[in-house]
């Protein structure tokens, strides 16, 4: 798969005619015959060649006067691996407006994030996706407005504003320009059986392409996992998530198709956010084949991706609060690092209530970290450092880690940062920023499935081998570290 596939039309006919679900998200099928969008896995018997035009988003889709189709729900595909494997502007641009930017900045806003002018941004979208960033928003606003009227029983009126739309006209309007159904029309034909409620709390599908292996994935976040903020409780992961409108708690389960995702929120306008959030979290969006079938080419990691594919590099819902945590994690034990973080979290995290008990507190702002006292800390004198350094270069805004990151400037400013050494600011590039390329060559755990594969072992015979790895050195990483019986490999029993 590649950049611009939807331009190579015989590729794109060939997806559609067998129905191949790896494509989906990667571009989206209209057909002029019918004016309706589908995505590459459409169950219906697939159109004649002559009648498929091929876009690169549903957005485009819709701008173009396509209607989502009724069967497979190509509004719901799992994301475009693109813009988690790039750093380029478009990927910046859409990784900001699926965090909510446009609806809450404006495209002003968008463009002020990005440091380039609100023409260049548009002009780029365009000649990319087919849309710019308003209707690239709009197709986000009307899924969320699809999962709310699907899932919940709110009035269509609370629905609108919860998914953004400025008036109940234009949330109308768009609902049946998109869908071709009315708002109620759309809420009659849902499945029945999931009543919702109208506190927030609401239970959908996080869709992926396969295959997964959720071991390292749940098992590295559970492992890991902060007392008050995370929990593993009954085959799933929970925690709190800090949203631009108020906080919400997230339970994600692992299932054979799909993630299964219960949400409460304190406020519905924070649904968009909290659920690509959790995606990039879980790295959904990825494209295992493609990773893996690069991964395979060197003959000693074969065996491994052969013997358990699809694995996903865990990252973060919350950029900040990882690069803290990777600080407090430096040279210590998972066990260590963990009351590090509970300490904190305790005396400086703010308290949440949780509906079903176990989750205390949001993890602490860089700004309430910022006035700690650093004797108060229990760590050497150098990492103090470190850590107060780095919450109020955070606090300041003088770094800025998001979905707007810029990660060769990124990396050279945490490099800049006293203690930050190349482990450092790579583990937080790759969990952090989601920088796929990410290597660790240092990592004592790296360089043993190294020397017990036959890779070279020494931090610069291996980062040569590895150029052979490229782009994906972070999901190698995954790979070598599952060599270990370390608990972050394996999902709790």
């Amino acid at each position: 798969m590649q950049k611009g596939m939807h331009i190579d039309t015989e590729r794109c006919v060939r997806a559609v005619q067998s129905k191949d679900a790896r494509f989906d998200g990667w571009f989206f099928t209209a057909v002029v015959t019918t004016g309706i969008y589908c995505r590459p896995s459409c169950p219906v018997v697939p159109p004649k060649p002559a009648n498929m035009r091929f876009f690169p988003s549903a957005a485009a889709c819709q701008q173009a006067g396509f209607r989502a189709c009724k069967r497979c729900r190509p509004d719901t595909s799992p994301g475009s691996p693109e813009w988690n494997q790039r750093a380029d502007l478009v990927a910046r641009a859409m990784r900001l407006i699926a965090d909510g930017v446009v609806d809450r900045e404006g495209v002003p806003g968008l463009a002020a994030r990005l440091g380039y002018s609100t023409r260049q941004v548009e002009r780029q979208l365009l000649a990319e996706l087919g849309a710019g960033p308003l209707a690239l928003a709009r197709a986000q606003r009307a899924q969320a407005a699809r999962l709310l009227i699907e899932t919940t029983p709110l009035p269509m009126a609370d629905v609108a504003f919860a998914a953004g739309f400025a008036s109940i006209r234009t949330f109308n309007d768009t609902v049946r320009e998109v869908f071709a159904l009315s708002p109620s029309d759309l809420r009659a034909r849902a499945p029945r059986g999931n009543p919702g409620n109208t506190t927030g709390a609401l239970t959908l599908r996080l869709p992926f392409r396969a295959p997964l292996n959720p071991d390292n994935l749940f098992g590295h976040l559970a492992a890991t996992a902060v007392p008050g903020v995370e929990e593993w409780r009954d085959g799933a992961y929970r925690r709190t998530l800090r949203l631009p409108y108020g906080h919400g708690v997230v339970t994600l389960t692992p299932r054979p198709d799909h993630i299964a995702c219960r949400l409460t929120l304190g406020d519905l306008r924070d649904l968009t956010v909290a659920i690509s959030r959790c995606r990039r979290m879980l790295d959904l969006d990825a494209d295992p084949v493609a990773i893996d079938d690069q991964l395979r080419t060197d003959p000693l990691l074969a065996p491994l991706v052969d013997k358990a594919p699809g694995r996903r590099v865990p990252r973060t819902v919350d950029e900040a609060e990882f690069a803290v945590r990777a600080v407090l994690g430096q040279q210590v034990s998972t066990a260590a690092a963990r009351t590090h973080a509970a300490r904190l979290v305790t005396a400086h995290g703010e308290p949440v209530d949780d509906p079903e008990g176990g989750l205390t507190h949001l993890f602490p702002s860089p700004e309430a970290l910022a006035s700690v006292d650093p004797e108060s800390l229990a760590m050497p004198r150098t990492r103090r450092t470190t850590f107060t350094t780095l919450v109020r270069r955070l606090a300041d805004g003088d770094i800025r880690l998001g979905p707007d990151s810029d990660w060769p400037q990124t990396r050279e400013r945490l490099l800049s940062l006293p203690g930050f050494g190349p482990w450092t600011v790579d583990v937080i590039a790759m969990r952090a920023l989601g920088d796929p390329d990410a290597f660790l060559p240092t990592d004592l755990g790296i360089r043993r499935a190294a020397q017990e594969l036959g890779l070279p072992s020494t931090p610069a015979a291996l980062t040569t081998r590895a150029a052979a790895w490229r782009p994906w050195r972070a999901y190698a990483v995954q790979y070598l570290w599952a060599t270990d019986s370390h608990p972050i490999n394996f999902l709790p029993v």
